[in-house]
């Protein structure tokens, strides 16, 4: 399992539905007992700032458009995680971490042309 592969997870809380999930946790920490991911979900929102868009095809194994939770970052026991069913784009992954970097206060959103913060 590896930082951008998309898996089939179960977690305890409100969203403790089975669903995909994208591997968010760095490869470096391959030996630990657990591995960090975000929630995807089928409600589409107009949310940048914490949702990212995920196309369906065959890299990623989705059937159809799904976002990701930014928002929703669980650290799940590796073997309650799935199999790999695809991976995400070099692109989608660097947009991940740009969202990623906004939810965690990492980073602080650019301005949108004109001055205003979106």
């Amino acid at each position: 399992m590896r930082r951008g592969d998309i898996v089939s997870v179960s977690v305890r809380s409100d969203y403790g539905k089975p669903r995909p999930a994208v591997v968010v946790q760095s490869d470096r920490l391959d030996g630990s007992d657990s591995v960090l991911v975000c929630l995807l979900t089928s409600t589409m929102r107009a949310a940048p700032l914490h949702r990212l868009s995920l196309e369906p095809g065959p890299e990623t194994g989705l059937r159809q458009k799904l976002q990701v939770m930014v928002d929703k970052m669980f650290a799940i026991r590796r073997e309650k995680c799935g199999p790999p069913i695809g991976r995400i784009g070099s692109e989608a992954l660097i947009g991940l971490d740009h969202v990623l970097a906004l939810v965690l206060g990492l980073a602080e959103p650019q301005p949108a042309p004109g001055g205003s913060t979106p």
